[in-house]
């Protein structure tokens, strides 16, 4: 048993699921159908290749009738839904769209789910045109579709598909066109058309509908060259290609030759690199960040996870030290300043240069009114003042 089959397909629609919720706020009809597409085609792979893991039996009659429609459905589904996205997309960067009103939105809306669902059911329906029998089962695979190649099925199940992705890379690249041309402007431009995205989501989902379209063109091109190289059946009429529409074939691994089977497990692992792809382009972005923080916080309560606490530090205001000088009276006919007890307020202060006692000594006596000047501005004499002898006596 293939046991990363059905792993990676469960995986890959897990994936697919986690963009959902901000493209469900935002109403976006194409690519919530493209997640609803991709995540039912996943379930039903990884399904097949439980059920028919090492066998071949016919079982699960009505589950292979669903299952095989669905897939045909799917290949158109996603070229479509990237078609409603380019067109939007090139509606809001040209001018031809100033506002969007509640009007537009509904028209939009039932455009889209038209294209997205109803051309994905015309596509089925088309395929009952070509089905030679009801499905085939392939070892480890499961159910596939069953066609009548010829060049009836060319044109009702390949050219239609590349229509569509060709219609798709013209929208995209008129898109682009003009993004490149309003970049500097285009965010105010996005904000006058009263749009819900951002220059970095429109251009997010631009790159993801053009790599979906470069990488559909790639598989629908290489499946129909494959499937068509051992040559076209005739269309002979309808009763011919219907005949014993009843039957069901079974394909063993032993019975398929190596290229075939190659190619049959590449097709299997399409739809789940497709989920990836999808979901690497929505996973990163800001919107994400946010949803994993809310599921963080909603984790964390349930389990009752301790929220960490990040310690508030405190700015440290700056207080300027100023010295502390106290004035003692000793005598009545004027003030005096120990310089000693000043000195002793000032450790760990502004230092004092020079550090001599009698510096700040000086003793000024009252006005007397003898003198023809203010003896406040009366200055010590040289002789009272003194220097240091040597460098020790700046102690």
């Amino acid at each position: 048993m293939h046991y990363e089959l059905p792993i990676g397909a469960f995986i890959a629609a897990f994936l697919v699921l986690v963009p959902l919720p901000w493209h469900w706020r935002a109403r976006n009809v194409p690519t919530l159908s493209i997640i609803a597409w991709l995540f039912f085609s996943n379930i039903m792979l990884a399904v097949n290749s439980i059920i028919w893991a090492d066998s071949i039996a016919i079982t699960a009659r009505v589950w292979c009738d669903i299952a095989t429609k669905f897939q045909v459905g799917a290949t158109m589904a996603l070229p479509a839904c990237c078609l409603c996205l380019c067109i939007h997309l090139e509606r809001i960067a040209s001018v031809r769209q100033v506002r969007t009103t509640v009007e537009e939105k509904h028209r939009r809306m039932l455009f889209d789910f038209a294209m997205c669902w109803g051309l994905p059911i015309i596509s089925m329906a088309l395929h009952y045109v070509v089905q030679g029998h009801r499905f085939d089962i392939v070892e480890d695979f499961g159910c596939r579709p069953a066609t009548y190649v010829s060049v009836a099925a060319i044109c009702l199940v390949w050219v239609p598909q590349l229509v569509v992705v060709v219609l798709t890379l013209l929208f995209a690249g008129a898109s682009l066109y003009h993004f490149f041309r309003r970049r500097l402007t285009f965010a105010r431009h996005l904000q006058d058309t009263n749009s819900a995205l951002t220059p970095s989501r429109y251009f997010r989902l631009m790159s993801m509908a053009i790599a979906q379209m470069f990488w559909a063109t790639f598989l629908t091109v290489t499946n129909m060259w494959l499937t068509c190289g051992g040559g076209l059946r005739p269309w002979i009429s309808w009763a011919d290609v219907h005949s014993d529409f009843g039957r069901i074939g079974v394909f063993p691994r032993a019975f398929i030759p190596v290229d075939q089977w190659n190619w049959t497990y590449f097709i299997f692992w399409t739809v789940p690199i497709t989920a990836v792809m999808f979901f690497s382009f929505f996973a990163f972005g800001q919107d994400a960040m946010k949803e994993y923080t809310a599921c963080f916080g909603i984790a964390r309560r349930v389990l009752h996870i301790p929220e960490k606490v990040k310690p508030v530090q405190s700015a440290t205001a700056f207080a300027p030290r100023f010295p502390t000088i106290d004035r003692k009276s000793t005598t009545t006919s004027g003030y005096t300043t120990d310089a000693d007890t000043v000195q002793s307020k000032l450790t760990h202060d502004i230092p004092l240069t020079p550090h001599s006692t009698s510096s700040f000594g000086t003793d000024i006596p009252p006005y007397d009114g003898t003198t023809d000047y203010d003896s406040m501005h009366k200055s010590a004499s040289l002789s009272e003042a003194h220097f240091p002898h040597n460098v020790h006596d700046m102690a």
